[in-house]
């Protein structure tokens, strides 16, 4: 059961109002009061488990837990005592049982005293700004905004109702849509990677005049940095989520809902289209366009256009089918066999 000491609980709820949130379907009496989730193995009678991979199936015979939201295709299996919540997407049904069950912390209004917040800044209705944030001159917050500690916004910055910045971010020459989350240390809008080569071997920066536009509910794991744009925008689409030690550059856009994995890093100018996915440690040059649903596997090197709904894996990247092809390829000259 998750620690009550970090994660509060919204008090017993009742198995109906658990299989509405799931999206399930249950036999049993609506009634029945759960206080919290856990897994197959650990959980009590008052828990709410899951199951979505066929993998841990042996584990659901010895469950004690009151009800576990699962398959179609595991509902018989379930042992006697508990309700099965049964959902064509577990996994999807758990995260909202678990969100029901333990809510994110909702903000206490008001200003601490260590923050300092400009006297033109706007803030909304509801938002609560923590210790030694800094809000700079003319920043707009929207209402119901959670502002953490040491948390910096800078001036003119725009942010939409709902948000959440997490310690130690800082954003600037940006403007953030509604329930967008950052993690801690997120960087935003910092001077992108631009100059120019001097005559005499040094370096001249390249004023670096575009913003950052994040799109409703994206999401930016700690430590991840946005690159505000050269000339033009860098735009992260609604939904994007970006794991932890993740590098946008400058004039980078993505579509809606991208994915993009711990320590990968995506150079300026290129482009991902809608629900694209970037694996792990993966690598991206400059001014590509990455197609719709394609998936870029973990530690590949991206040097061309990826096509819609292609995966592709390896350094240099190639379609997945072309890279195992040619890694059997280089088993067998290794092993002296060749053909």
């Amino acid at each position: 059961m998750a620690d009550p000491r970090f994660f509060p609980t919204s008090g017993a709820q009742r198995l109906q109002d658990l299989a509405a949130a799931a999206g399930a379907s249950f036999t049993g009496d609506p009634e029945r009061l759960f206080t919290g989730v856990a897994p197959l193995q650990s959980a009590g009678p008052e828990d709410v488990s899951f199951l979505d991979n066929r993998r841990y199936a042996g584990l659901l015979a010895g469950t004690r837990a009151g009800a576990v939201v699962l398959a179609p295709a595991f509902a018989a299996q379930v042992p006697e005592g508990a309700v099965a919540l049964v959902t064509p997407q577990p996994y999807l049904g758990f995260a909202r049982v678990a969100r029901l069950l333990h809510p994110a912390p909702a903000p206490v209004p008001g200003v601490h005293p260590t923050a300092v917040v400009a006297a033109d800044a706007s803030i909304g209705v509801g938002t609560e700004i923590g210790p030694y944030a800094v809000i700079g001159s003319g920043a707009r917050i929207g209402a119901n905004c959670i502002i953490h500690a040491h948390a910096t916004i800078g001036p003119a910055v725009e942010i939409g109702d709902d948000c959440r910045l997490h310690a130690q971010c800082s954003v600037s020459h940006a403007i953030l849509g509604r329930g967008v989350v950052l993690h801690p240390g997120a960087r935003i809008g910092q001077e992108g990677f631009g100059f120019a080569p001097t005559p005499e071997g040094g370096f001249e920066t390249m004023p670096q005049l575009g913003r950052v536009l994040l799109g409703d509910f994206a999401e930016v794991g700690a430590n991840s940095c946005i690159d505000r744009g050269s000339q033009g925008d860098t735009v992260i689409g609604p939904g994007t989520r970006l794991d932890n030690l993740v590098q946008i550059g400058h004039n980078v856009q993505t579509g809606r809902g991208c994915v993009v994995v711990g320590q990968a890093g995506i150079s300026g100018s290129t482009t991902l289209e809608d629900h694209v996915t970037v694996a792990a440690q993966a690598g991206l040059t400059g001014h590509l366009r990455i197609g719709t649903q394609a998936r870029i596997g973990a530690q590949a090197g991206v040097m061309n256009d990826v096509p819609a709904k292609t995966d592709v894996i390896g350094s240099p990247s190639m379609p997945v089918r072309e890279f195992w092809r040619a890694m059997a390829k280089l088993k067998k000259l290794g092993a002296g066999r060749e053909g």
